[in-house]
């Protein structure tokens, strides 16, 4: 790609640049130029200007607006929650921006299309992990089962760590926990998670484990096995355990 002097890009396609794993809507990159300049959207493009121009990141060759305004750059054109939830969200846990860079951004840029986004980074910075687990609240209302704590910290009876899961319904000690292969493959956290479910069984816990992608094909299905694991966790003697709930725990 080429740009001239007077230009960077931003939004989605420099999002994608800095490494995150997004998907354009479609193939138009997103330009900035100084409010003071002239030039407008052609058929690859769309040309901003602006009053807030950045001074440029060169990656590749490419100067780049810096990863905050980038991000919001591309989410401020997208009128869906899923895909403004999952780009905030890859951009906070990769580390490319902090939430303080965000919400800066947010106050300092232009106003437009910043609702959703807004509204998203707020859910986000309230403990909620991923967009998955969004999901997953309305999910487990539906199946009827009792309130969960959200990302409690778990122990046993000799006060030792044995994991902190998605969800916790503490009077019968199951877990609940929203697990992606992906995530987990890419970040070479696989082990851990093998070695976490390894914790639970020693101790008894009943666990239920769900791909994200299983949230929206198969709804029913996932709540029918929360409803049965639920029934078999009631049916055994709790297993002697303590929950230790988050600042926001009750989801």
């Amino acid at each position: 790609m080429h740009t001239d002097m007077f230009g960077i890009v931003t939004g989605l396609e420099a999002a994608r640049r800095y490494g995150l794993t997004v998907e354009p809507p479609d193939t138009l990159v997103h330009m900035l130029v100084p409010d003071s300049h002239k030039f407008s959207s052609a058929k690859f493009t769309v040309v901003e200007r602006t009053k807030y121009f950045p001074e440029p990141n060169v990656v590749d060759g490419v100067p780049l607006a810096p990863p905050a305004r980038a991000v919001l750059d591309g989410v401020r054109r997208i009128r869906e929650y899923v895909p403004v939830s999952a780009l905030l969200l890859e951009a906070l846990e990769s580390g490319l921006c902090s939430p303080n860079e965000l919400s800066a951004e947010l106050e300092a840029g232009s106003q437009r299309g910043t609702a959703l986004p807004r509204a998203v980074l707020r859910q986000l910075s309230e403990d909620i992990r991923s967009v998955p687990e969004l999901e997953a609240i309305s999910m487990w209302k539906r199946a009827g089962l009792p309130k969960p704590l959200h990302n409690a910290k778990i122990f046993t009876a000799q006060h030792q760590f044995i994991a902190m899961p998605d969800y916790w319904c503490d009077e019968v000690a199951l877990a609940w926990e929203i697990d992606s292969w992906s995530f987990h493959e890419k970040r070479r956290h696989y082990a851990k998670t093998l070695a976490r479910n390894s914790r639970y069984a020693g101790q008894g816990i009943s666990v239920v484990q769900t791909l994200p992608s299983r949230l929206r094909r198969e709804p029913n299905a996932v709540i029918a096995e929360l409803r049965a694991a639920y029934a078999a966790a009631r049916a055994r003697p709790r297993p002697n355990v303590a929950a230790v709930p988050s600042r926001r725990s009750a989801a």
